[in-house]
């Protein structure tokens, strides 16, 4: 497995050592289920806000639970592993939950990252994070990129010329 790739308790020891270096993390969390400009865009912009770049990305299970049986197209040892391949992407744990609630209780991130998809009022995780003191920053969001746009063109497309 990817060394970006971690468990629980790995991450667990690695951010504690990054707080006592005084390094600024970053989390943000989701699907990525099929990686596009839009991610790529986002995980920059959350990368320049820090130090450490940590992702936690929903587990199959969890994907399902949020978008249907359909969802996940890719995996989630190969999405995790496509995200590693980002030289952004600093950590990636993989989680069951459908919020990263729980994960954000543990790390404490100095920052929260969501994209311009959402607003602050509607995070759940916002509150958890403004009452230990760090902050929620919604980042641009790249217009007309989205996964289920993607997965549409594709349903859409004629391969025949392929």
């Amino acid at each position: 497995m990817n060394p970006k790739i971690k468990s629980f308790l790995e991450l667990k020891s690695i951010v504690q050592n990054l707080k006592t270096q005084n390094k600024k993390i970053i989390f943000t969390n989701g699907c990525f289920d099929i990686l596009h400009l839009g991610h790529i865009t986002y995980l920059r912009e959350a990368k320049n806000l820090g130090d450490i770049l940590i992702i936690g990305l929903n587990s199959d299970e969890s994907i399902k639970k949020i978008k249907g049986n359909s969802r996940p197209i890719l995996p989630q040892n190969e999405r995790a592993e496509i995200l590693a391949a980002l030289e952004m992407v600093d950590f990636i744990i993989i989680f069951n939950e459908e919020t990263p609630e729980n994960l954000i209780l543990e790390f404490k991130p100095d920052i929260q990252v969501k994209g311009g998809d959402y607003k602050k009022e509607d995070l759940k995780e916002a509150e958890i994070v403004k009452n230990y003191g760090g902050k929620v920053i919604i980042v641009s969001f790249l217009d007309g990129y989205s996964t289920s746009n993607l997965i549409n063109k594709m349903k859409n497309a004629s391969f025949n010329n392929c």
